[in-house]
């Protein structure tokens, strides 16, 4: 989930990251009544459901993804998986950001649908430095070298898919568990005066594999990875790559120092 403003850990606290999935390509020009619109039958593949009046957009995005390999590779691996559906949405609500949801799951496990919902404007707004260090790093960096609208958005798109393949190497029974106990434990660190210490913190903490805001944590940066992957191939020239790296790193020090292993495999 992408919040293109800075927020608080009270907020982050009290709000779930709210992940989704869902892969044969059909795009389905949405109409601009949200509440009249038919629902997709359900099959596999890559479903672009877009209102046409932002159609042109969309396509700039994704063509912006496309242009790069590592883009090319995971959306080409969604629109001819037949055991796997990724919806792509475009929305009014939370122009600047973006989010991944409506996970699905089979009997045996394994992850078969999602839905990334996209503003209809992220082409705009950078998002906070703390989960975002990669997409935040762009903003200084058009003071040196000019970032157009479209490489935004496409990282946003590509941090997107990155959570769908965080969830794909997840069990669907722990990503489950997890998003039904963090609102139990935060509305219990709220009610006990913070303390983490609390034996009930720690109980719901060991069956979820760590605190909500760890989960947070570990679900946006890998988002951020992803991110990274497609902004490593779509910065050709070396110096706006290097002056790009540079900037991600510090920010990270900064804010993520726990996870510097995982971001410095990509810029190395």
């Amino acid at each position: 989930m992408l919040k293109p403003r800075n927020s608080l850990l009270p907020v982050i606290l009290l709000s779930l990251c709210c992940l989704a999935r869902a892969p044969l390509c059909r795009v389905e020009a949405a109409g601009a009544d949200p509440a009249r619109r038919v629902a997709p039958v359900p099959h596999s593949g890559l479903i672009e459901s877009v209102p046409a009046k932002y159609r042109e957009r969309y396509l700039a995005w994704k063509n912006d993804l496309l242009s790069t390999e590592s883009g090319r590779v995971q959306w080409e691996a969604y629109t001819s998986n037949p055991r796997f559906t990724l919806t792509v949405v475009i929305s009014n609500d939370d122009r600047h950001g973006a989010g991944t949801g409506s996970y699905k799951w089979s009997d045996s496990g394994e992850l078969v649908a999602a839905t990334i919902t996209l503003g209809n404007r992220i082409d705009e707004g950078y998002p906070n430095p703390i989960y975002y260090p990669v997409m935040y790093s762009l903003a200084p960096l058009s003071e040196s070298f000019p970032i157009e609208g479209h490489v935004l958005a496409a990282a946003k798109m590509a941090h997107e898919l990155g959570h769908v393949k965080q969830a794909a190497s997840t069990s669907g029974e722990l990503y489950k568990l997890q998003n039904q106990l963090m609102p139990v434990y935060n509305q219990t660190l709220l009610s006990n005066g913070r303390d983490t210490h609390d034996k009930r913190l720690t109980e719901l903490a060991h069956q979820m594999g760590g605190t909500p805001v760890q989960i947070w944590e570990n679900r946006e940066y890998w988002g951020e990875v992803n991110a990274m992957l497609y902004l490593r191939e779509r910065f050709t020239d070396e110096e706006q790559q290097r002056a790009f790296f540079t900037r991600v790193r510090r920010t990270v020090e900064l804010y993520a120092k726990d996870y510097a292993e995982r971001f410095e495999l990509v810029t190395q």
